[in-house]
């Protein structure tokens, strides 16, 4: 079968292939539009959305009111995917000789191609797509051609699903349960022992603290004080700890949970009182790892972070800030905790190499400055 293929149309279908199978965009469902593809890739350096455009554009009022158009969509995505700035790159396929190519925009980059070679010549093309030129040719034609890039594209697409459900789907909480399992072995301890013993043994005393017992830093955060501020944090862990450790796995969630106990017990002695205790501080770190995985996953996760996630962690400090013998230092030490030991364990598939390390050396510096305010500054 030898299908007829306008120009136009193959170099849409070549650029699509290019963008999705090599550069990881994924296309935008967007309504009521026709002749023009919309992608975007929210990990880009540059240009988080591109949109490749076939109608015909003849002059220049037309040109601005499509840029207008562009930026009204993109204002929505961002709304969306609670992206700052977002630049978009138009590539307009069809445009008439009236129009003026020099004219820039704010935020909206516009290549007009014309032919192959003066695409792969675009100043924008060698800057910021550099191996274009590589994937442009291809040795099927016709139908062939449609069918390769086609196939291609879905197989990209399906695998990006594939791996979406293997991390969203849910998975036995294993550590959550081991956790929640000592929490309820140190409550009943104070059986045992006197509970004044045990917390003056084991709770986060500043003073003990800088004489040098650092493991109060931790085994604090495994006490409490009496049956209703137990059951409070069993039931928050079993909510908020399940599903952190199903999207980070057994020892990244293990790891959060430590990091966020102890980021939260400096920053309480640090800025509160003499004296903590809880697993509330750990928690908020667990937030702060929901907070972090649902803002790379706000295409899936969007109205979940902004109506749940979010709103879960305001209400919970506003609170702190309202009743006295709430440790709201410790909730915010452990939120920024977990926040920044999330970027640098990282998320499968998700995170660079780069993105870690930076999470790695933020981790540090802010528990770094923590030990600097709990043992180094009077207060």
């Amino acid at each position: 079968m030898n299908v007829q293929i306008s120009e136009r149309d193959l170099i849409s279908m070549k650029l699509l292939h290019y963008f999705i199978t090599k550069k990881n965009y994924s296309p935008i469902i967007v309504q009521g539009v026709e002749n023009e593809i919309w992608i975007q890739n929210l990990d880009a350096d540059k240009y988080k959305v591109i949109r490749i455009v076939n109608g015909y554009i003849h002059n220049d009022e037309q040109l601005e009111f499509d840029v207008f158009k562009t930026k009204r969509m993109v204002k929505k995505i961002r709304k969306k995917t609670f992206s700052l700035k977002m630049k978009t790159l138009n590539i307009l396929t069809d445009v008439g000789e009236n129009v003026d190519r020099e004219k820039k925009f704010d935020d909206v980059d516009i290549i007009y191609y014309t032919d192959e070679d003066n695409l792969l010549k675009n100043e924008i093309i060698k800057s910021e797509f550099k191996d274009l030129k590589d994937n442009l040719t291809y040795t099927e034609e016709g139908f062939n051609l449609f069918f390769k890039i086609t196939q291609d594209i879905n197989m990209k697409n399906n695998k990006e699903n594939m791996e979406a459900e293997k991390i969203l789907e849910p998975k036995k909480p294993i550590v959550t349960f081991i956790i929640i399992g000592i929490l309820v072995l140190m409550f009943f301890m104070q059986f045992i022992f006197t509970p004044i013993e045990l917390l003056y043994y084991l709770g986060v005393q500043k003073d003990l603290v800088r004489y040098g017992e650092i493991y109060r830093l931790l085994t604090g955060a495994f006490l409490h004080l009496d049956i209703l501020h137990l059951l409070c944090n069993l039931y928050a862990l079993y909510v908020v700890g399940k599903l952190s450790e199903s999207y980070f796995g057994k020892w990244k969630f293990t790891l959060i949970y430590l990091f966020s106990a102890l980021t939260g017990s400096l920053l309480s002695i640090s800025m509160g009182d003499n004296f903590s205790i809880g697993a509330s501080g750990a928690i908020f770190g667990l937030l702060g790892s929901l907070l972090y995985f649902g803002y790379h996953y706000r295409v899936y996760f969007g109205n979940v972070l902004l109506k749940q996630i979010v709103p879960v962690i305001i209400f919970n400090l506003a609170i702190g800030f309202m009743i006295d013998d709430i440790d709201n230092f410790a909730h915010i030490g452990g939120l920024i905790g977990g926040l920044l030991i999330s970027k640098a364990v990282g998320i499968n598939s998700k995170d660079k190499k780069s993105d870690k390390i930076n999470g790695i050396i933020l981790s540090v510096i802010y528990l770094a400055f923590l030990i600097f305010l709990a043992f180094f500054m009077e207060r």
